[in-house]
């Protein structure tokens, strides 16, 4: 952490070992970072902890939380496989990184924080933004670099290209990494990471090239057999009956029955409820029934007609194994076993039941 004076004087001092042109392709925006020796300052302005940060970050620990959101993001499956998904994993990787060399200013912490706040979003649905956070341990560097990664974030072919997708989110990662070498005045290892951000800058214009916008004309080339709603985006906490889901639910569930009705191949669905493993087997039993039959009525009071079936499996065929103490920790990991799954029979095996928006949908909430 950044709370000693003599500790910030010492590093700038070993910085002024460092080539002095080396800082200056940086561009450093943070004139702080700029000073040397022991006139450098220890304020708010550049970079000293304040109480709201040791608050938020203080009390984290970090193989613990960086275990347990590793987990979660390899459970979200397919649905990490985007923007979000591999910028949470270049969080993780680079939080891992500065773990291996020790480092104890904060930027593992803050990084952590990000991966869980993406993992979260993504396993909700709910608070995703593409925006890049201000960290307390990283400075501004190399502007022009930003620049241009934000051209490609902003193209109109970026949401439909998951490796330009993968290159960016990690290329802004990697940026946000060497300012917080800049900030600690390892203007080497800053520069080494830059130079890597640069060399990869072809590649993603050459990803965002080989896209091209989808039509309409165009078949979804995996069709999909099984659906499965996450109940924590489909249903409010402790609601199984109709008046509990929520709006994102009912919006699935409204697309759902629109594909339905103009598929005729459908000759039956099968609906089984899932809870995670907190509370008695009775009452999961129960809860899961009572989600399976709601999702049931649903689509029958939308007008599908094809037989459905519906049970509740309770705490059976969990998709994560969890072993946090803390209770709050174990919910959020436990997540992804709390979900109503759909499974569709189909009398031609090649047609999808699923339209072109459900299908990226579900592969984005499964």
């Amino acid at each position: 952490m950044k709370y000693s004076l003599i500790a910030i004087a010492f590093a700038a001092m070993l910085a002024g070992c460092s080539s002095s042109a080396t800082r200056d392709r940086l561009q450093i925006q943070d004139p702080t970072v700029l000073q040397d020796g022991f006139s450098t300052t220890q304020s708010q302005a550049a970079g000293a902890a304040t109480p709201q940060w040791i608050e938020t970050y203080g009390g984290i620990k970090n193989n613990a939380l960086m275990d347990a959101v590793q987990r979660r993001l390899q459970a979200l499956g397919e649905q990490r496989k985007n923007y979000f998904g591999d910028k949470a994993q270049c969080w993780l990787n680079a939080a891992s990184a500065e773990r291996y060399s020790r480092d104890n200013w904060g930027f593992i912490e803050e990084a952590l924080v990000q991966a869980n706040r993406l993992t979260t979003a993504l396993e909700s649905g709910q608070g995703l933004s593409v925006d890049n956070p201000e960290l307390r341990t990283a400075s501004v560097i190399r502007p022009d670099l930003w620049k241009r990664i934000l051209e490609v974030k902003t193209s109109p072919l970026f949401p439909q290209c998951q490796e330009a997708q993968r290159l960016t989110a990690c290329s802004e990662v990697e940026m946000i990494h060497a300012g917080h070498e800049a900030w600690t005045r390892n203007f080497d290892q800053s520069q080494r990471l830059v130079d890597g951000v640069e060399k990869g800058l072809p590649g993603m214009g050459a990803a965002l090239a080989a896209c091209t916008p989808p039509t309409a004309a165009t078949p979804m080339p995996v069709m999909l057999k099984k659906m499965t709603l996450q109940a924590d985006a489909t249903f409010k906490f402790d609601r199984s009956d109709s008046g509990g889901i929520q709006p994102a639910g009912k919006a699935k569930l409204d697309q759902l029955v629109r594909d339905l009705k103009q598929a005729d191949d459908v000759t039956g669905i099968r609906i089984e409820g899932y809870t995670d493993r907190l509370g008695s087997d009775s009452y999961n039993r129960q809860l899961s029934a009572k989600r399976a039959e709601t999702v049931k009525r649903y689509l029958q009071n939308g007008g599908v007609t094809v037989p459905i079936g519906s049970r509740g499996r309770g705490k059976e065929n969990p998709v994560v194994e969890c072993n946090e103490r803390n209770r709050e920790a174990l919910i959020d990991c436990l997540a992804p076993n709390r979900r109503v799954e759909l499974e569709f029979a189909r009398g031609d095996a090649q047609k999808p039941v699923l339209s072109k928006s459900t299908q990226m949908q579900n592969q984005q909430e499964q």
